[in-house]
């Protein structure tokens, strides 16, 4: 016969039975009433925890303890896949705090809402109908919408695969570049992984001291990143109607339409812009051969996107150049992507509105398609929240820093942009600076939208209207 157990052991398994399952209905509830809210509380949790892990003395090249606002910042940068720093990556940081790093990446890269999702199906062990339609809803309805909500769980195993897979080819490309270059094999092959994760989720971290400007003419090196920054913008529900329905352009959903279209278009209108301001510039490419100012002009356009990655110095670009990157950051990637910004499909919506009103029809129209009132009404409080983020942050580290508008401009636009393109300012500021840079991050990460969902209070059902009366415009 077993023998019981003490009194106060079986006190503190009924305790710790308590805890668990407390934690697991609290988690359970947040998931159920508001997932943007869940999201938000996952992502702040796991930011922590890496600043508690890039502040340990095994995480620095030094040994030595790395002050808390570095160690945030830092944290922010790669769970958020900003790729703003404070510290050289390649020399501040030890093995492990670049393994930190990375990880962080990868975590950020997987998108908040599919984290959220992720976590309510292993603490609770199921969704509800409502955290299922979110997470559809943050894929682009691939699952189907509400005939396929069981599928979601299924979806979400997918998307982690197809990030693995496509970062995995990544890095099988580049790593037998570094081993030609010189590079020992172990080195070699971490600095492939790094520069794939790095570069998939738009992240923009770069492990060589340096950067990419050793590489700024070896196309071996900077065709697979760029590769690596365009699908990881393209975002995971594009991604899914191209693994479905291939290049068949027919087949595919509005949102993939103007994900893509938009995106080329950007690529484009940047890559002209870039160079044609850039072009007799000797700071930037002004010396260099006509093959590779178009490369260089290529991969500017783009990094602001949200890649972050550079290969000239951002303080030596001509003024109209830096502004052109300003909007470009501001746009950012498509939905659901690794790439911030106000994401191009929210751009697209915009310039069809004021299409419409331009030509007087009352309905939003494109690819045979109407688009509701309500998907504009959401894009317009994305840009408006965007906006007003940017203003504030300019506001505040404007005194802080000391420094002209279009330096504190640029560093703002990439944090909130989650871009990582820099002039340098981060690394200047005081601790107070670098929190906020970290808040704009967060807030660019998470998204504007789901910062303002997950923070309200209570979701408000209006069971009447009012009169309508237009007020005068312009």
């Amino acid at each position: 016969m077993a023998k019981s157990q003490p009194a106060w052991l079986q006190e503190r398994t009924r305790g710790r039975f308590w805890l668990i399952s407390a934690l697991r209905d609290f988690v359970d509830g947040v998931a159920k009433s508001s997932p943007a809210r869940l999201a938000l509380i996952v992502f702040a949790l796991v930011i922590l925890l890496f600043t508690g892990l890039l502040a340990l003395p095994i995480s620095s090249a030094a040994g030595v303890v790395t002050p808390l606002h570095d160690a945030l910042f830092t944290a922010v940068s790669a769970v958020c896949v900003t790729g703003l720093t404070v510290v050289s990556t390649a020399l501040h940081w030890s093995f492990f705090g670049q393994l930190v790093i990375l990880i962080g990446m990868q975590v950020g890269g997987l998108g908040i809402l599919t984290m959220a999702s992720l976590m309510a199906l292993a603490v609770s062990r199921r969704l509800g109908v409502r955290g299922r339609l979110i997470a559809d809803q943050s894929m682009g309805g691939s699952t189907g919408g509400t005939g396929r909500l069981g599928e979601v769980g299924t979806l979400l195993r997918i998307v982690i695969t197809t990030s693995l897979v496509i970062e995995a080819v990544l890095a099988l490309v580049l790593a037998p570049r570094f081993i030609i270059l010189g590079e020992p094999i172990p080195l070699a092959i971490w600095h492939a992984v790094f520069y794939a994760v790095s570069s998939f989720n738009n992240a923009g971290f770069t492990p060589h001291s340096d950067g990419l400007v050793p590489y700024e003419t070896d196309l071996w090196i900077l065709i697979p990143i760029m590769v690596g920054v365009f699908v990881g913008s393209l975002g995971f529900p594009v991604l899914m109607v191209l693994l479905r329905s291939g290049l068949g352009y027919k087949k595919w959903n509005l949102h993939t339409k103007l994900t893509i279209e938009v995106s080329l278009i950007l690529l484009v209108a940047g890559a002209v812009g870039w160079a044609a301001l850039e072009w007799s510039n000797d700071a930037t490419i002004g010396d260099l051969s006509f093959s590779d100012k178009i490369i260089h002009s290529v991969f500017a356009s783009i990094m602001p996107r949200s890649g972050g990655f550079s290969l000239v110095d951002m303080n030596a670009i001509e003024p109209a150049t830096r502004l052109m990157t300003d909007a470009l950051m501001f746009a950012g990637g498509g939905s659901a992507s690794t790439a911030g910004g106000i994401k191009v499909t929210t751009l697209a919506i915009m310039f069809l509105a004021i299409a419409a009103e331009a030509r007087g029809d009352r309905d939003v129209k494109i690819h045979r398609r109407k688009v509701p009132e309500g998907t504009m009404r959401v894009a317009i409080s994305v840009i408006m929240l965007g906006a007003t983020l940017v203003l504030v942050g300019c506001g505040l580290l404007l005194p802080i820093s000391g420094q002209s508008l279009d330096r504190v401009l640029f560093e703002v636009l990439s944090a909130f942009g989650t871009c990582g393109l820099s002039v340098g300012l981060s690394a200047e500021l005081p601790p107070e600076g670098k929190y906020v840079l970290s808040v704009l991050m967060f807030a660019g990460r998470v998204g504007t939208i789901t910062l303002a969902s997950a923070l309200a209070l209570r979701q408000r059902r209006q069971l009447f209207h009012y009169p309508d009366e237009r007020p005068i415009i312009g």
